[in-house]
């Protein structure tokens, strides 16, 4: 299975781009980063140099085309530097969230068994305590001072390279693996998913097409993952101050000053960042006036964070929020000057989460919902507009296997006769009379009630309108087909209901809400909650299994 097109394979290696606007544009600042309280700038020459002199040295240490090598560095030139290193050699960089926690982490690295293990010193550490996962590591690379754990320091690789160390380049295809990138684990444990190097030049041309990124602008990368597509762009990174591990406990005011200061046109990052940052500017009247565009991914958007957006951006700016998966990005698309207030009213009523018309480089069919796998397509089976399905998706940009995971990508692909793949996503949603796919949440947390089944995010957008409530999750309670369905609510801030008069009032008022509407006139379990487990990637994938738990024990 190669890709779910089958396109025509042909010469490629992502590490290019950076080689082509060091031509062009040498001076021009790849990526900014802090240091301390300062701002440290390399320029796309500067990078490309230390990319020839990783990719030297660590072709003597023998590092090659194929072999797997675990990145943990944080969002700084280095992170760059390594990672294109490793594209330039054919080598697989595999890249996890470390905040994932320490006993899925470890998972995931053991199925994938890194040959070359490339980390700061705390990453170093874990393996050593933790040697299983990491039995394969034949060189160890540090990134910053090397304590007892032996190998190289990334300082000495790149100083090796730049005595003239003869660098192995071998020709790489659109079909050579460029990455292992691991799935969030929000509904299920991480998964390795398998980037080519012609998936990742798809996502660029999709991406570039959508929202006219130029070369020349600079991006606030709030996903340090997204800075790999700005050298494509010809653009500059800047890591902002904030742990990528918990984007949501940022300073809202640095991440505004950056802006300011740095004069950022484009801004990725999920809901949790931007939840902080922009009531803070709409409370002090500050617009984040350099900003052409946001994208904001991870987690449905809701409605009152787009209308807030509107009042800290300028007029010809605008929120976007692509949808897609670590395997499959970009899917649609939708602007928050279309959501707001063409689509509001039916947002709020229950008719899910608009995510916008597909792009015309992927190719989405909705079929009947089932959770065995399907061994063969069927184009029968496709869902007609207005009845909700399984989201199917094909397309370049769309990734063909797991890691190592033979029975999950058996589950997610369906073989198609006439040709290449269709990968499920998981997520369950419909289409209307106009060709805009709405989103109604994730298979896994469907409920099954004695009166069929129901998804979360239509119940959800219709109390979510209450104006004391953070977000809510609706979960079931109970066996499969006799569940009863319970929502669990997150007030604002400040408005947490903490004696027995508050909750029925709170819950009271959600009641007459609820009632307004079909969809969720018969829910009458009402649950309060501090604060959601959320996922680390984003800070805003509810972890909706665990609240289930809690609902349980709560209504025990």
């Amino acid at each position: 299975m190669t890709s779910s097109t089958m396109p025509e394979s042909q010469t490629l290696n992502m590490s290019d781009a950076l080689a082509r606007g060091a031509q062009q544009f040498p001076r021009r600042d790849a990526v900014i980063f802090r240091r301390g309280k300062a701002w440290q700038r390399t320029t796309y020459g500067e990078l490309e140099q230390r990319v020839r002199n990783i990719a030297a040295g660590l072709s003597e240490e023998g590092v090659q085309k194929g072999q797997r090598c675990a990145v943990f560095i944080r969002p700084t030139a280095d992170l760059l530097a390594v990672v294109y290193a490793l594209f330039r050699l054919g080598a697989i960089p595999v890249v996890a969230d470390p905040g994932m926690g320490r006993k899925r982490l470890l998972a995931a690295l053991g199925d994938v068994s890194p040959e070359v293990f490339i980390g700061v010193p705390k990453a170093h550490a874990a393996r050593k305590l933790f040697p299983d996962s990491f039995r394969r590591v034949k060189l160890a690379v540090t990134v910053g001072p090397r304590l007892f754990w032996g190998g190289r320091t990334l300082a000495q690789i790149e100083k090796r390279g730049a005595r003239g160390g003869k660098t192995v380049t071998p020709e790489t295809t659109s079909d050579d693996t460029a990455a292992i990138l691991f799935t969030s684990g929000s509904t299920g444990s991480p998964k390795g998913v398998v980037y080519t190097h012609g998936m990742f030049q798809a996502q660029v041309d999709a991406l570039a097409r959508l929202y006219a990124f130029e070369a020349g602008e600079i991006n606030l990368a709030g996903l340090p993952l997204f800075a790999l597509f700005d050298v494509a762009f010809g653009m500059t990174s800047v890591f902002p101050p904030l742990d990528p591990s918990h984007p949501g406990d940022c300073d809202a005011e640095e991440i505004f000053r950056t802006i300011e200061d740095l004069q950022v046109t484009t801004a990725f990052g999920s809901p949790a960042i931007w939840r902080r940052v922009v009531p803070w500017c709409v409370d002090q009247g500050y617009k984040m006036e350099s900003l052409r565009r946001v994208l904001v991914a991870g987690a449905p958007v809701p409605i009152d964070l787009i209308n807030e957006f509107h009042r800290a951006l300028q007029v010809r700016a605008d929120v976007f929020t692509p949808y897609g998966a670590t395997e499959a990005l970009p899917i649609a698309s939708i602007a928050g000057r279309d959501v707001v207030p063409g689509l509001v009213s039916r947002v709020q009523s229950g008719e899910g989460t608009c995510v916008g018309p597909i792009l015309p480089e992927q190719t989405v069919a909705l079929i009947p919902i089932t959770d065995g796998a399907i061994d063969r397509w069927d184009p029968a089976r496709v869902l007609p507009a207005g009845q909700v399905g399984e989201v199917c998706v094909r397309g370049k940009s769309v990734t063909a296997e797991y890691y190592d995971r033979p029975e999950a990508t058996r589950r997610a692909k369906v073989p198609d006769p006439a040709g290449g793949f269709w990968h499920r996503m998981g997520d369950a949603g419909c289409f209307d009379s106009e060709g805009r796919l709405w989103f109604h949440g994730r298979l896994a947390h469907r409920l099954e009630t004695p009166e069929g089944t129901r998804f979360p995010v239509p119940a959800e957008n219709i109390f979510n309108t209450h104006e004391f409530v953070y977000r809510t999750a609706l979960v079931g309670v109970g066996e499969a087909g006799s569940e009863v369905p319970v929502l669990v609510v997150e007030p604002l801030p400040g408005k947490f209901p903490h004696n027995k008069v508050l909750r029925e009032g709170f819950a009271m008022q959600l009641k007459t809400i609820g009632a307004r509407h079909g969809l969720t006139r018969d829910i009458e379990h009402f649950l309060f909650h501090e604060s959601f487990p959320v996922d680390v990637r984003h800070n805003a994938k509810i972890h909706r299994d665990e609240l289930k738990v809690w609902a349980t024990e709560q209504l025990g």
